[in-house]
């Protein structure tokens, strides 16, 4: 008993499984997380080590390749990149796909922890963390009150910072500027001159005074006592009567003799501001498995509480980024196109089946499959995301493909006089190895589009196992309840005149004939006429690859989505103060703030988060994020917004500016076109990297054109002189601590009050920290405790020296960055390429391409790979239902045709050829494919019967013609929507619905007739083939008998 038989005779069993699935899937669907790309686990490792004072070539020759060497023996390394800057060292290691992230980190950690004994003096420990996208900030806010900036500070750090920390999903929470509260004792240098006393003894006579410690215990008989020295100063008072030294008399020096003590604020490295107002940034990120939308629901929440908490002092927190809204709006648009294309093929239904519930029993197939999906998602940990949604909403058109074929099947039988029950089993029977040709068509095309393996297989291993699913699903719902409602509910419509809908009816059948007329007089002539036909497909398909090479179809990774959001980096001189940046800034703030289509500017001055991914304090650079209006109330998009204010903020003197739209996974990528450029010699690197800058600015569309590395970072060098430093009785390390005591302070020190400890920062006066003379001026205690001067025994040079060293792979690297704006990435890319190629010939220096350069690279080979994959599975299920290895080269034929829509509806849609366009290319294989199996299954069955080879194609055109129709027609109009779909992250999924449709339009015209005159060339051939072979075997069956 088959499947479709127990549906019928049985078909409360059906009712309960469906309503199991139903209550399984709505479960499941409630379960689900949301996020706006899956999860992309890159395995990637950073170390970061820090070498207070050190400058660049100090921090790479002493830290960077000391680590290089110990981690270039870890497993499964792609690639290693290194910079080394004034006091920081990072590594970023890139390792293979396959790789466990955990094990490299142990075993990274194991390396490091056996040569971190060969760093000098001075090097912190280095940290290795795995990177993981997921992690990246989903809120940034701002919080101002009516209280001291010193409390504010404290209240955030020790209080607000806290609670939002707790929260569940919550995982990283930074604070970004803010007024800490720090003791300063700034030291007078004449003073300490008069008194002959140095830093370094200053600063030990205020270690000796404020010292807290255990000291051992005592036990009597009963009890047992801890003893803790008490030693810690409690006020500043006791501060400044603190003994530094004595004088030869014998009298005392104390700290407020040679010092200022005061309760102030740290030096601040960088600021906060929320629409030009200063405030502390709170920058939250979340968990890697945690919900975005719900973390950033509880953190509003929490943000609610806790203004209500701290009502007395008008605590207020405001909102400048929030990743939830996009991302809810992203989902909410794609329900919004489903819902339409719901509605669209429903009427494509309704047109074709003349019938309210036939169209009913088809359209009961898409929810069915779709609620049946979330069980499987959920079991494979999925979540709710752009891509998944997308798959949701392309599946409308393919889900109702099975159902059609079988209904139309069942409805040809009851045609033929059987009763409902009989046509529906019959019906299903006769089309039921042809249905499950088509469906599996379509698994085996996604299937390989989920073994990808890099960046790509990570975004689309979702995308195509939710189609998978569903399709399969799909099958299983039109084997048991489309035949089972077709036995119950289906008949044979009388298109009466009486009514309206009547009326539509006979009107539709009428023109449906008038189109079978027309198409079997095209195809008989085209069948005799195949050699013109071949032709015109062949110069048609020619034309449509020559747009991509002409240009008119550009290439690009991805369009990201218009988020209404846009990051501007601002970048001073390499001397600048904070200060200095914060005017600057500011004067770009007012430029902002008189736009009325701005909402919020969050500015982080100080601040680089392209320097090692999570920010780090750099006083001549700062970034502001600017929020807009939704995209429906303003006239220009992010990016043509973007390009305006760069162009006014471009005329403040003294400033580079590039303005870059937020991408999906919320960073701003204003370096898309990367060249690296590898070699031994550092001034070759430099001469080489201003030619390709040169070539680059050449290029129509590049914009932002720069180096990654600046030389114009000015420095002090001191130069020793080690044979004096000996006669003085004086060491490089005592130099070194001293002078980097005096000039940068040190905060090891703490003041308590209450249970909360306050840096002590012990350092020149500022007045002392002004000039070169001050530095050569600084002094010095040798070991017969006399005083010397640092220009005694020591050069002081003025120098340029570079402000950070890169190394790719441990070799010396440059790399050249620019922007792109107008024009695809994709296609000026490809021009730079070309134009360096021609231009640049240097053996010595290796060139590579980085950025979306190499991620469309690696992409589009990918997807190349998969599509041949998916031809090769294609062509084999259809050897399998035709048993036969001719036929299904046949059916293959229906492709090409489909790739001249499709880049044709590109190239008038103004869209580029990306990763989605080229998903939609891998989708068009299985849907033409399943066109072209209908045609030559039914002209196979009609020979079968005895009619000719192009009878036979001619009545299975005209038999299959309305199915074909219908299928095609229903994923178009399916479609509809998402191609014109303006809302959130429509960008992204514009292209490939184009793609679609065109191919699928293309597609209807010739494989309803390349295919036919394929299967007659073919079928002639083999007939010719089989004559050769008969006259052989006849010639050889004479010979013999002779």
């Amino acid at each position: 008993m088959s499947i479709t038989e127990i549906a019928i005779k049985r078909p409360t069993l059906v009712v309960v499984i469906f309503t199991v699935l139903a209550i399984l899937g709505i479960t499941c669907y409630t379960k689900l997380n949301y996020e706006l790309v899956p999860k992309l686990s890159f395995p990637a490792l950073s170390i970061t080590t820090t070498y207070p004072g050190a400058s660049a070539n100090e921090v790479e020759s002493s830290v960077t390749k000391k680590l290089e060497d110990a981690l270039s023996s870890l497993e499964n390394v792609k690639s290693m990149q290194s910079t080394s800057q004034e006091g920081l060292s990072s590594i970023t290691i890139e390792l293979e796909s396959s790789a466990d992230a955990n094990l490299a980190v142990q075993d990274a950690q194991r390396k490091i922890n056996a040569m971190v004994a060969d760093f000098p003096t001075g090097v912190k420990s280095p940290s290795i963390n795995k990177f993981s996208s997921d992690e990246m900030p989903v809120i940034k806010l701002g919080v101002t009150a009516k209280i001291a900036p010193t409390k504010l500070y404290l209240l955030t750090d020790n209080q607000i910072k806290s609670q939002l920390s707790k929260l569940n999903g919550v995982g990283q929470v930074s604070l970004v500027g803010g007024n800490e509260r720090e003791i300063k004792i700034n030291i007078n240098k004449s003073k300490l001159d008069a008194y002959k006393i140095t830093i370094s003894q200053v600063y030990q006579a205020i270690y000796n005074s404020n010292i807290e410690m255990p000291t051992g215990k005592i036990e009597s008989d009963v009890k047992q006592y801890t003893v803790r020295l008490l030693g810690k100063i409690k006020s500043l008072d006791e501060f400044r009567n603190t003994t530094v030294s004595r004088t030869t008399s014998g009298s005392s020096i104390k700290l407020s003799d040679i010092a200022e003590i005061v309760d102030g604020i740290a030096e601040q490295t960088n600021l906060n501001k929320i629409n030009g107002k200063n405030s502390i940034g709170i920058i939250i990120q979340k968990q890697t498995d945690a919900n975005t939308v719900d973390v950033c629901k509880r953190v509003k929440e929490q943000l609610k509480l806790l203004e209500n908490q701290y009502s007395d002092y008008q605590l207020k927190f405001d909102i400048a980024s929030d990743n939830s809204t996009y991302t809810l709006a992203s989902a909410n648009a794609v329900m919004e196109d489903l819902g339409f294309a719901i509605l669209l093929v429903a009427f494509v239904m309704f047109i074709f089946l003349h019938s309210i519930r036939n169209s009913f029993i088809v359209l009961i197939s898409i929810p069915a499959s779709i609620i049946s999906v979330f069980i499987a998602m959920y079991i494979f940990n999925f979540s709710l995301n752009l891509l998944t949604l997308m798959a949701l909403s392309l599946l409308i058109g393919i889900l109702v493909d099975d159902s059609i074929v079988v209904l139309e099947n069942i409805h040809r039988h009851l045609e033929m006089g059987k009763d409902k029950r009989k046509a529906a089993l019959d019906g299903r029977n006769e089309i039921s190895f042809t249905a499950v040709a088509i469906t599996m068509v379509d698994v085996v095309v996604f299937l390989p589009l989920s073994l990808v393996f890099g960046m790509i297989g990570n975004m689309l291993r979702e995308f195509s196992l939710v189609i998978v699913f569903a399709t399969l699903m799909s099958l299983f719902v039109s084997f048991t309840v489309t035949p089972l409602l077709a036995s119950r509910f289906s008949k044979i419509q009388d298109y009466t005149k009486k009514s309206i809908i009547g009326k539509f009816s006979a009107w539709i059948e009428t023109t449906f004939k008038k189109i079978v007329g027309y198409y079997e007089r095209i195809l008989q002539w085209c069948l005799n006429h195949r050699k013109t036909v071949y032709l015109t497909v062949t110069v048609l398909i020619i034309i449509s690859f020559s747009l991509v090479g002409m240009g008119l179809v550009g290439t690009a990774f991805m369009n990201d989505g218009d988020q209404g959001e846009f990051i501007i980096k601002l970048e001073g001189e390499p001397q600048n103060t904070v200060y200095q940046t914060t005017q600057l800034t500011q004067n770009v703030e007012n430029i902002l703030l008189k736009k009325p289509e701005v909402v919020k500017v969050f500015s982080n001055i100080g601040y680089s988060s392209s320097d090692f991914g999570t920010g780090s304090g750099v006083n001549n650079k700062s970034e502001i994020t600017v929020n807009l209006v939704s995209k429906d109330k303003r006239t220009m998009s992010v990016e043509q917004f973007a390009a305006m204010i760069k162009k006014e903020v471009q005329e403040i003197p003294g400033l580079k500016v590039s303005a870059t739209p937020t991408s999906m996974n919320g960073n701003a990528d204003d370096a898309p076109i990367q060249v690296l450029l590898r070699g031994p010699d550092v001034n070759k690197l430099f001469e080489i990297g201003d030619s390709v800058m040169k070539i680059i600015k050449e290029i129509p569309g590049t914009n932002d054109v720069k180096l990654s590395i600046d030389k114009s970072k000015p420095e002090l060098q001191i130069k020793l002189d080690r044979e004096k430093m000996e006669q003085l009785g004086l060491n490089v390390q005592q130099v070194g601590s001293t002078l980097n005591l005096a000039l940068a302070g040190n905060t090891d020190l703490q003041y308590s009050e209450g249970a909360d400890d306050f840096d002590i920062n012990v350092q020149f006066d500022q007045f002392n920290r002004k000039k070169i003379d001050d530095v050569g001026s600084l002094t010095f205690l040798n070991n017969q405790s006399k005083v010397v001067e640092l220009k005694n025994f020591a050069t002081i040079i003025q120098s340029l020296g570079p402000n950070k060293l890169e190394r790719y792979d441990r070799i010396s690297s440059l790399t050249v960055k620019c922007s792109v704006y107008g024009r695809p990435v994709g296609t000026v890319g490809n021009e730079i390429k070309t134009a360096i190629k021609e231009k640049i010939h240097t053996p010595e220096i290796t060139i590579d391409y980085k950025g979306q350069m190499e991620r469309q690279a690696d992409a589009f080979s990918s997807l190349f790979t998969a599509i041949a994959f998916a031809l090769i599975l294609v062509y084999l299920v259809m050897v399998a239902l035709y048993n036969s290895y001719l036929y299904p080269f046949v059916v293959l034929f229906s492709i090409p045709v489909a790739i001249i829509g499709a880049l044709f509806a590109l190239a008038l849609s103004g869209e580029s050829l990306t990763i989605f366009s080229m998903v939609g290319m891998i989708m068009l294989i299985g849907l033409v494919c399943k066109n072209a199996i209908l045609i030559v299954d039914f002209a196979n069955k009609f020979r079968e019967k005895g009619l000719a080879v192009k009878e036979a194609l001619i009545e299975a055109g005209k038999e299959r013609l309305r199915p074909i129709l219908m299928t095609t027609l229903s994923m178009i109009f399916g479609m509809l929507p998402i191609a014109l779909a303006s809302g959130a992250s429509a960008e992204t999924k514009n292209g490939l619905a184009w793609v679609i449709i065109g191919g699928l339009t293309s597609s209807l015209f010739f494989t309803l007739i390349l295919v036919p005159s394929v299967y007659m060339t073919m079928e002639k051939y083999k007939e010719k083939f089989k004559k050769i072979f008969s006259r052989k075997k006849q010639i050889i069956a004479v010979e013999s008998s002779i």
